[in-house]
């Protein structure tokens, strides 16, 4: 069903066609150091921002993240999940992989 909103005010609150699309990541980091823990994130970020995702989140132990396109209007996709989640099971000092379904970025719906 079609918001009672106009186009422009859609757009402005990311809404309908407008809505942006992110999925949550989250793993088990078995790390010794936090040298290791900041050469696995550096990494990690290279790897997603090389795919024009950005990420939020975080934690040494248990760490999670959301994340979404870099650019304006423009969604993650399911190969991008894939891609994320093959990274993660690749890298050994990471376990418990769980890559959660797309959602409304904004709106978490």
């Amino acid at each position: 069903m079609r918001s009672v909103k106009s186009r422009r005010l859609r757009k402005k609150l990311y809404l309908d066609e407008f809505a942006v699309l992110g999925f949550e990541v989250s793993c088990s980091i078995a790390v010794k150091s936090s040298e290791e823990f900041d050469l696995f994130l550096d990494q990690l970020v290279s790897f997603v921002e090389g795919h024009e995702l950005m990420m939020g989140g975080g934690n040494v132990k248990e760490f999670s993240a959301f994340i979404c396109s870099e650019h304006r209007y423009i969604s993650a996709t399911n190969e991008d999940r894939d891609n994320i989640g093959a990274w993660l099971n690749n890298n050994e000092s990471v376990n418990n992989v769980a890559i959660g379904e797309l959602v409304d970025a904004n709106y978490g719906i």
